[in-house]
């Protein structure tokens, strides 16, 4: 294990999120909601500032008397600081990602689990900027606290102890951990999900039907709350073009006609609910 990390170490010392976008607020929000000391990191004092208001309202409906402590910084080095378990939470973009892990490891605490939010990059692509690689894992939040699942999947040299630790730990504060027990590009559920989700762009794409009629089938069919392109909404079409362009460099066969479809719709300006339009509007 890592330094000696220790189940006294995790009780007594905080976590640190680095990102404090929609994701890494509501992340913050179920631990601290949850009774975990949370200290976050985002360059924009906007950001947090917004993050914050959002930790003060998700946590109001836990009805959780336990209510961690959440501080926030500008400053990395000193969020991190005696950090047990760092979550990076920050865009859906590489080069981005291999920058922060090189900076946390220069400030992280030397025992500290360094772990990436990335939906659709594995963490072995971060391994070489940080020299303890068996300290690196995989932590892939949904959005909390309305889908508390989160994979925790090894870098491919994560040491299986702290695997065991993370999910564990998580499990205690407001999350439903699984264990992706082998590298996997999309994890488990985004696997699935991003079959149906290119089907229904492809059906769009090529005029078979429109978005709000897949939306009410799927819901239809399915039970569900959401049909895919309300989901995507949500989720931004812009990120949800960066992840389809990462599957069709790492898989053949990847059609072009729905990267095309999410193409259009963001030169447009139409990026789901955070524009104010996408597939649908929103007031």
């Amino acid at each position: 294990m890592v330094a000696h990390l220790t189940a006294a170490d995790v009780e007594r010392r905080p976590i640190a999120i680095v990102g404090a976008g929609t994701l890494g607020g509501m992340i913050a929000a179920t631990l601290v909601g949850h009774g975990a000391d949370v200290q976050l990191f985002d360059i924009s004092q906007a950001q947090l500032d917004s993050a914050i208001a959002r930790v003060d309202t998700l946590t109001s409906t836990f009805g959780n008397d336990e209510r961690g402590q959440l501080t926030t910084s500008t400053s990395m080095a000193e969020a991190v600081k005696s950090a047990w378990l760092i979550i990076e939470a920050v865009p859906e973009r590489l080069d981005l990602k291999r920058e922060i892990f090189a900076q946390l490891d220069e400030v992280a605490p030397e025992d500290a689990v360094l772990t990436t939010n990335s939906s659709s990059y594995r963490s072995s692509a971060l391994a070489d900027v940080v020299s303890q690689p068996q300290r690196l894992m995989n932590t892939h939040f949904y959005h909390p606290p309305e889908r508390n699942a989160v994979e925790v999947m090894t870098s491919g040299s994560t040491d299986p102890a702290l695997i065991e630790l993370v999910i564990e730990q998580l499990g205690q504060r407001g999350f439903r951990p699984f264990h992706v027990r082998q590298e996997s590009t999309g994890f488990i559920y985004n696997r699935v999900w991003a079959a149906i989700k290119r089907e229904a762009l492809m059906v769009v794409a090529t005029g078979i039907a429109a978005p709000e009629d897949v939306d009410a089938l799927f819901r239809s069919f399915h039970e569900a709350g959401v049909g895919p392109f309300e989901l995507m909404d949500r989720v931004g079409l812009d990120v949800v073009l960066e992840i389809e362009e990462h599957y069709a460099q790492e898989r053949d066969g990847i059609p072009q006609e729905p990267r095309e479809l999410l193409r259009r719709y963001i030169a447009e300006g139409k990026l789901g609910v955070k524009s104010g339009e996408g597939f649908y509007r929103y007031t």
